[in-house]
């Protein structure tokens, strides 16, 4: 039930040196280019609401559009590989994504910059788990460990490298420079891999497309993702709206699986899930993503909302999570095998916890240098954990199994990005509103801490409606602070529980170094 690239021929031979190098460099590129757009936008948000006028929850459509319809798509990338060649189609789709980078870059509705984003996800899907098949081809299989902590890094680097570019760039040019920045790195990756991986095409096939199935998981997904963008804005399930999105989507989904299961020739090899360390892992990894980019979406938003931050400022503290992972994830690859994946996992799920429950503590007056602090421990935690789960989803696969694997993975880590996008912001936001409305029934007449502040504020020459509106900003932007700790407490308990899942995995976590 595969759909795989390369089941019939022998492994392509090694690459070695500076070939090798070059070839590692443009697949790490290409995946980081793509990984980048998932939250490049984070900072921008603020800004490309109102340029577009619209809401900053509606401006987080601008992330899930792109996560969601790459979600979509990626289970597509084995057949696609198949049918038109895992290095063709990784170009191909290079070249597209860049084209769609360019219309983001363009767009002046918002709309427009909905159904351009929506374009990067579709054509841009299969980047990334080609990539991972691609790199792990060329290297011999005692280092493949190496190759994917080197990959890796692109999965750890673009979320944090994201927000401190795209808030460079929407300062100091406009945020659609955000999406202009792809143009000419698209076109040097698909010249490097064109020419590096020339005659290593792999075979073709013609197969027939699951139109059945990819209908099915649009509508489901689509719809799912529609229901957490406009949960918040529509009171959840006391609308008609929302309750029908749910119905619709428990329902496509449930077509979905069940189709593709009796299906001759399925879009998506559900059957992997029939394999202890796959299901697993992959949970894990859709788990601990919406954790990681809940954080990673919801501190930019606070940050420039309610603590005077400019996009920049706050793309720097985000940034400071990538520099020990940057310095670990090499070291974490080339000892994998040395190392039980899961005590790796273990120790990234706890890191990363124990400093989501510290900074759930901060207080308004919280300096960048301590919020910058939590973000460098936090790297250590997601540099160790990321790695050791893809090591564990692939363990005892074929090779000719990687890249429906790889697809499957990267789908399940794309809903967790989304979802968690979309449930953290809508949770931020609920929070908020929640924490204010307590705070202010204790701003009365009989309550002498309000009294005494309003008016030492009439004191300073405020009257005493000023004094008012100073004091229900004072409470609002404590209210957001504690809604900001509701989100890293939570994304703490998704983490720790996620210690107890993943010793259900069954070592050894190998790749099989032949086809079945």
């Amino acid at each position: 039930m595969s759909t795989s690239p390369g089941s019939d021929l022998p492994p392509l031979p090694i690459m070695r040196g500076s070939t090798l190098a070059l070839a590692t460099f443009a697949l790490g590129l290409g995946s980081f280019m793509n990984i980048l757009d998932l939250t490049i936008t984070n900072v921008s948000v603020p800004s490309i609401a109102g340029d577009l006028g619209v809401s900053f929850t509606q401006g987080t459509w601008a992330i899930t559009s792109y996560a969601v319809a790459e979600a979509i798509m990626l289970p597509l990338t084995g057949w696609l590989a198949q049918r038109f060649g895992a290095v063709r189609m990784f170009v191909s789709a290079t070249l597209l994504f860049t084209l769609a980078s360019a219309l983001c870059g363009l767009a002046f509705t918002f709309p427009m910059l909905l159904a351009s984003r929506v374009m990067q996800g579709v054509v841009g899907a299969s980047m990334i788990p080609l990539s991972q098949t691609l790199l792990t081809s060329v290297y011999p299989p005692q280092r493949r460990g190496l190759a994917l902590g080197l990959w890796s890094m692109t999965t750890i680097l673009g979320p944090i490298a994201g927000p401190l570019a795209g808030g460079w760039l929407t300062e100091n040019l406009s945020w659609h420079w955000i999406f202009l920045i792809n143009l000419p790195v698209g076109f040097i990756v698909a010249v490097l891999v064109t020419t590096l991986f020339r005659g290593r095409e792999t075979p073709r096939r013609r197969l027939p497309v699951d139109f059945v199935g990819l209908g099915l998981l649009v509508l489901g997904i689509g719809a799912l993702q529609i229901l957490l963008d406009k949960g918040n804005e529509l009171d959840w399930f006391s609308s008609p709206f929302i309750i029908g999105l749910a119905y619709l989507s428990v329902a496509a989904l449930a077509f979905f699986v069940a189709w593709e299961l009796t299906d001759a020739h399925p879009m998506v090899n559900l059957r992997l899930f029939g394999r202890r360390n796959f299901a697993i892992g992959v949970t894990c990894l859709m788990l601990g993503a919406v954790a990681f980019f809940g954080t990673v979406v919801v501190l930019p938003l606070w940050l420039q909302s309610y603590q005077g931050y400019t996009p920049l400022w706050a793309g720097k503290v985000v940034a400071f999570g990538g520099v020990l992972a940057l310095l670990l994830g090499p070291v974490v690859g080339a000892n994998i095998h040395r190392i039980d994946a899961r005590a790796v996992a273990t120790f990234g799920f706890s890191t990363f916890a124990l400093v989501a429950f510290w900074s759930a503590r901060f207080t308004p007056d919280v300096d960048f240098w301590t919020l910058a602090l939590t973000r460098l421990l936090m790297g250590i935690g997601i540099s160790c954990f990321f790695l050791p789960l893809i090591t564990i989803n692939l363990s005892g696969l074929a090779p000719n199994q990687i890249a429906a694997a790889t697809g499957l993975q990267n789908f399940m880590r794309n809903l967790g990005s989304s979802f968690g996008t979309a449930i953290m912001t809508s949770l931020w936001d609920h929070k908020g509103i929640e924490h204010h409305a307590r705070l202010i029934e204790h701003v009365t007449a009989y309550n002498p801490l309000a009294t005494r502040y309003l008016d030492q504020l009439q004191t300073t020459g405020l009257t005493a409606d000023q004094a008012l509106a100073q004091l229900d900003h004072a409470l609002t932007t404590q209210a957001y602070l504690l809604s900001t700790n509701a989100v890293l407490c939570i994304s703490g308990m998704l983490m720790i529980a996620l210690i107890g899942l993943i010793w259900w995995a069954k070592p050894p976590f190998t790749v099989r170094a032949v086809a079945d």
